[in-house]
């Protein structure tokens, strides 16, 4: 990867591919594949990427076998495309970022990227991958008002401009922007990523402008689709796994039209990693993933039914799960979880009510709030002293990691808590002894919850003996996540519970949205992410001097041309956070169970979250493998 200038100076090939001539290695056979595919040189590209497992601590595996592992809902299907994690560049484990599909990147100055695919690398049907597919993305997908009726996306506009696009040979293309675009290659790491490219081959059958008409109609009238555009959309299915022709990249690919109750993914022929040894990956043959209802997952789990299991899982269930380790043979594995906080209370900044906004924008009352958990207890009750009696914010592995940060109004003092609330003037109490708002409230806040966690619940019931010391009522108010998304939007919502930051392991070249309201999913300030994400024509211009310096700072991130740069905007960002208490974050570092059964090159000991990770994805779920596959 070659960096001139660039905003991404991270950016680098590491130690896992191998260097030297490929002509040195001898590629072998998939056992088991279909004997009518081409020979395993002809599926592969020229130069596949060679992972050399052992300078990372892996075991050159063996191929077959079949992994199967539970799933809450039929559309979690679609995790097969995030734990694959095949990306045109995806984050390792130590959180750079480097080439997979892609052959390597060029950037200049921080807006002239140009991309390399593989010569000879194919789709999993076995037809050419390159540069008619990023294309056919940037000029018949994302830049058709039929199919994408509201423009490029954002990571593709810099102060509203897209970038020229180019293609330069078969397996090159360029984007240049006028200007610097640090989001560009974070975002094709994502485990939701955008996939800039498309099978031009396949979905040219369904769009106007190539496909036959009468073709398109019939299709149309099939599928019940009013025209084209919704039959070429839903055709589209990069990510969701439903459209069962839709060829794919990935290294698993659902090719059967199964039940809505179990899922059969097999691998792809193509998939274009190979292992030092010369074996095609994936070495798993088939992910089977079976529907089953979510609260019995760990029962099940339990019981052996499943070969690698985290999703469903949670700290709670650890102490089973070790239970049945010895009778069901498998190890629970104990990760750490990326996330800023394993539980935050949000006030919502954003709230509609004149008195609980301006009350909640106090600083002084955030910090009465924080200072009036005992989070060592929390810990102590819930999770056996296991996690970290912090705020929410950035973990000890980020490099932008301070003690401060995580600790700042985070010591229990139910006294400094009163005196702050003193401060504000909440002085009158009623009879039961809880303070009085402004306007002669009762000062009770409702805390909603998802319902869909119990140590969330348990935590509320703690916090709320808490909080009952320092005059303030709580009452925990179950809900649905959609039902509190809809009250975020609405300004009904006055506080919630949920995890902390998504991102707690970030470094500075990773986009800081999780930390500035530029998103209209957070719960703390619905209003404002709503407003940066519709270009002001929903939601509420920042209005509260903390959240619009945020703002300040991430236009600066977005502007930055070099580490030095960025990773002062982030101190500064996290800074705000720290003094502001702007989530309420109760414990950090709690371990992710992850159940491990008759499967080789699974880490012990690894990071687990959804970005960056992808969960299984950072770990290269590819190079899992049965000893003795079946």
């Amino acid at each position: 990867m070659t960096i001139t200038n660039s905003v991404r100076a991270c950016l680098f090939i590491t130690a896992v591919t191998i260097a030297g001539p490929l002509a040195a290695l001898e590629y072998k056979e998939t056992p088991g594949l279909d004997p009518s595919l081409p020979p395993v040189a002809e599926r592969l590209p020229a130069e596949p990427l060679i992972v050399d497992l052992e300078a990372t601590g892996r075991k050159v595996g063996k191929q077959g076998g079949s992994l199967d592992t539970l799933i809450g809902r039929a559309k979690d299907v679609r995790l097969i495309n995030v734990w694959g994690y095949a990306r045109l560049v995806g984050y390792n484990e130590k959180m750079d970022l480097v080439p997979d599909i892609l052959a390597d990147v060029e950037v200049e100055d921080g807006r002239i990227f140009t991309l390399h695919t593989r010569e000879g690398h194919k789709w999993s049907n076995g037809e050419p991958f390159g540069a008619e597919d990023f294309r056919y993305f940037f000029e018949e997908i994302a830049s058709n008002e039929s199919l994408t009726p509201s423009g490029l996306p954002p990571f593709l506009t810099v102060n509203g401009k897209g970038p020229k696009f180019e293609v330069l040979d078969e397996t090159t293309v360029r984007y240049t922007w006028d200007e610097p675009n640090p989001l560009f290659l974070p975002e094709l790491a994502k485990a939701r990523a955008p996939f800039i490219y498309r099978p031009a081959h396949y979905l040219k059958n369904f769009h106007e402008k190539y496909g036959d008409p009468d073709f398109i109609a019939a299709e149309a009238k099939k599928g019940k689709s009013r025209d084209w555009a919704p039959l070429h959309n839903k055709k589209d299915d990069m990510y969701n796994a439903k459209n069962v022709d839709m060829p794919s990249l990935q290294p698993w690919v659902r090719n059967r039209d199964d039940s809505d109750l179990r899922f059969v993914l097999e691998r792809n022929p193509y998939y274009h990693r190979v292992d030092s040894a010369g074996q095609q990956l994936p070495y798993i043959d088939e992910v089977v993933m079976t529907v089953a209802d979510g609260k019995l997952i760990p029962a099940k789990t339990q019981a052996g039914e499943s070969n690698l299991q985290a999703r469903n899982l949670s700290f709670a269930d650890i102490t089973v799960l070790k239970k049945g380790e010895k009778q069901n043979g498998y190890v629970t594995a104990l990760w750490s979880n990326s996330k800023g906080s394993e539980i935050s209370i949000l006030p919502n900044l954003t709230v509609k009510d004149p008195v609980w906004r301006e009350l909640l924008r106090d600083t002084r009352f955030r910090h009465a709030l924080s200072l009036g958990i005992d989070r060592n207890l929390l810990n102590r009750v819930l999770f056996f002293g296991l996690g970290k009696p912090v705020n929410d914010t950035v973990l000890p592995t980020s490099p932008l990691y301070k003690a401060e940060f995580a600790t700042k109004w985070a010591e229990y003092d139910p006294e400094q808590a009163n005196a702050l609330l003193d401060e504000i003037g909440l002085t009158k109490r009623n009879g039961e002894g809880t303070r009085l708002m402004p306007d002669g409230r009762p000062l009770e806040i409702i805390v909603e919850t998802a319902g869909e966690d119990q140590v969330q619940d348990d935590a509320l019931e703690l916090v709320k003996e808490m909080w009952g010391e320092i005059g303030i009522e709580l009452f925990a108010k179950p809900s649905q996540r959609d039902n509190m998304r809809e009250r975020a939007i609405t300004g009904d919502l006055v506080m919630s519970v949920w995890s902390g930051f998504e991102n707690g392991i970030p470094t500075s070249e990773m986009p800081p949205e999780n930390y500035a309201p530029v998103r209209g999913d957070a719960f703390s300030w619905h209003k404002w992410g709503d407003y940066y994400e519709t270009k002001g024509e929903g939601g509420e211009k920042p209005d509260w001097a903390p959240a619009e310096r945020l703002m300040e700072l991430y236009t600066a991130w977005l502007g930055s041309r070099t580490p030095e740069e960025r990773t002062a905007i982030w101190e500064e960002i996290l800074q705000i956070h720290a003094d502001e208490t702007i989530h309420i974050g109760l414990v950090s570092g709690v371990p992710q169970p992850v159940v491990v059964k008759d499967v080789e090159n699974v880490p012990l000991e690894g990071i687990y979250g959804w970005d960056p990770g992808a969960q299984f994805g950072i770990h290269r779920m590819d190079e899992f493998y049965f000893p003795n596959p079946k």
